[in-house]
């Protein structure tokens, strides 16, 4: 089995929902990828989600990377002690890939009925620095904060965490009795990072 390790009669199988940065995502799927916020929007975030930017190089949405080094960048010039990069499950949905500054569907994909626009590494968009890849997802709905990936301050990372845990308990909770409406793609879907599979 490909990406798998085995040890002592179990199989640990390689998370499926992470791709190098230059592998086209496929529609439809649930990928790991990674926001930088400032540490004051954390706990709304968690508690209320993400909230479209209002402009962008790819318009309105939330803007999310499968590359940390370029979250970890973010928000601009904001002192890394106020910095928390968020890991999250993004549900991409129908994805339009959008590599040139004058890609005709560059600030508009969503009116064509795509959920996700996708900024390969190393594109030929003059905004992109370091050539790092960059998506912008249409409804904030269909992204799930799952891990404080970096804060400084480990007395905060810990208290998010537990925000974390706390809020997907909720979630799940409030999915069970039937007063949530369900996350665009996640039902059905495996949102561990790693599974762990018992071979004879």
């Amino acid at each position: 089995m490909d990406g798998a390790v085995r040890f002592a009669g179990w199989c640990a199988v390689q998370d499926s929902n992470t791709l190098s940065e230059d592998e086209n995502p496929k529609s439809g799927r649930v990928y790991t990828m990674f926001h930088g916020t400032h540490i004051d929007n954390a706990e709304d975030i968690i508690i209320n989600g993400f909230k479209q930017s209002t402009r962008g190089m790819l318009g309105k949405g939330v803007y999310v990377s499968r590359n940390i080094q370029k979250a970890k960048c973010y928000p601009l010039r904001t002192d890394k002690n106020d910095q928390v990069v968020f890991k999250l499950k993004v549900n991409v949905g129908k994805v339009k890939k959008i590599d040139v500054d004058n890609h005709p569907l560059r600030t508009t994909w969503h009116d064509d009925g795509y959920d996700c626009a996708w900024v390969p590494p190393h594109s030929n968009i003059s905004a992109i620095k370091f050539g790092r890849e960059e998506d912008c997802v249409w409804d904030p709905k269909r992204i799930t904060v799952v891990d404080v990936a970096c804060c400084v301050d480990e007395g905060k990372r810990r208290k998010l965490r537990i925000l974390i845990r706390r809020h997907r308990s909720n979630m799940s909770s409030e999915r069970v009795t039937g007063n949530l409406e369900p996350i665009p793609g996640l039902i059905g879907h495996n949102q561990d990072f790693c599974v762990s599979k018992r071979i004879a």
